[in-house]
């Protein structure tokens, strides 16, 4: 991965060629496996041999990530069983089916938030009217959470969601909040139930009545602020690369839902959510061969799927045509048994926000260039602090 600008846009990167598992050290000199080819990355991604927490008593490193995903209680450190313990608490609220059922609200949501941009004029940050609001109304409908404060929820997200260039002491305040306020409205819930994710999520884990009540804790901590961040990252990066570099796609975008779906497919695709970073270790629990090579058990593998997002021979042409089908299943929300449980939330979310956008403005356009882009920083996400654009 190498990119010509220090601070690029996320659609500058450029990809170093995939190529066959290799041998690479970690940032601590820890040997380990390379994987850059989408067929090796999608297999060990699906592979349940391969888990993202080390194994027990083992000395391998933990991943450099954020407080909330590197919780031990946490829903990404869980596996096997547990795992689907988990997911199975709240999956049902999040599959197709259901999202399904979600649009038109969701739709309401987006009409709301675009009344309000326009009403309150040219020129405006895309930000502040568009890519933060829309994902926290939506997510705190869902959950019902009405009365908390936008700022409060973007200031929990970013520290919750945090890198180690942040202070630890602000984390750590940030987090604490965040975990007494979930508490509450956990047991809330439990006193008043309603049709929230919420109160699903606490019902079923109650019924079940083997979940650790640290577990639901932090499993609502994650839809929390993980619903709404993720979406708003992505919306605000997708907005600075199409109005940026390809206005010629803002009409069509606006006029054809049906396209307006495949665009957001294969833009959630070539722009990453995360900040690029190396990634995420995996840890091989027993032997297995990738393309030839023999994984041992005990080996770290390191899957990189932004490379792989880039493999010619699954995506010949990425950036040709926008409106193209993708040719071969994104990696955006990963694969496997981890794969995002809110990957339709926010296709849904992103797909009628952005057509709705282009066509209620289809004049929209910005007014800095992105190479003046300031970035939202002290986070394993990166996306444009403000996006000023008129109409």
């Amino acid at each position: 991965m190498n990119a010509s600008e220090p601070c690029p846009p996320l659609h500058r990167l450029r990809f170093d060629d995939p190529g066959p598992p290799r041998r690479t050290t970690l940032a601590d000199g820890t040997p380990a496996w390379l994987l850059t080819r989408y067929a090796d990355v999608y297999q060990v991604l699906d592979d349940t041999r391969f888990r993202r927490s080390p194994p027990r008593g083992s000395n391998a490193p933990l991943p450099i990530a954020s407080n909330l995903a590197n919780s031990p209680d946490a829903l990404p450190r869980q596996e096997g069983a547990e795992h689907l313990r988990l997911r199975h608490l709240f999956q049902r609220m999040l599959n197709p089916r259901a999202v399904g059922h979600m649009e038109p609200w969701v739709v309401d949501a987006i009409d709301q938030v675009l009344d309000e941009l326009v009403e309150r004029g040219s020129p405006a940050d895309l930000v502040d009217g568009f890519t933060n609001p829309l994902p926290i109304m939506v997510m705190s409908r869902l959950l019902d959470i009405p009365d908390v404060e936008e700022e409060q929820l973007i200031r929990w997200a970013a520290h919750a969601l945090a890198d180690t260039t942040r202070d630890a002491a602000e984390v750590a305040d940030a987090t604490r909040e965040l975990a007494e306020f979930t508490a509450d409205i956990v047991a809330r819930r439990r006193r008043t139930p309603g049709e929230d994710l919420v109160s699903v999520v606490v019902e079923a884990a109650d019924r079940d009545g083997s979940v650790p009540e640290r577990q639901l804790i932090a499993l609502v901590n994650l839809l929390v602020v993980g619903g709404h961040h993720t979406t708003s990252t992505m919306l605000g990066n997708i907005l600075l690369f199409l109005l940026a570099e390809r206005p010629q796609d803002w009409a069509r975008l606006g006029a054809d839902e049906t396209a307006a779906g495949a665009l957001t497919e294969r833009l959630l695709h070539l722009i990453p959510v995360g900040d690029p970073q190396r990634p995420r270790p995996l840890y091989a629990t027993e032997d297995a061969e990738i393309c030839g090579v023999t994984i041992r058990s005990g080996d770290i593998v390191m899957a990189d799927r932004l490379t792989a997002g880039h493999d010619p021979e699954a995506f010949p042409a990425p950036f040709s045509d926008l409106f193209t089908p993708l040719e071969n299943p994104t990696l955006a929300f990963g694969a496997g048994p981890h794969y995002c449980p809110g990957a339709w939330l926010a296709r849904t979310e992103l797909r009628h926000g952005l057509h709705r956008l282009a066509a209620r403005l289809p004049g929209l356009h910005l007014t800095t260039p992105p190479n003046a882009t300031e970035w939202r920083s002290g986070s394993i996400t990166r996306s444009p602090l403000h996006l000023p654009a008129t109409w």
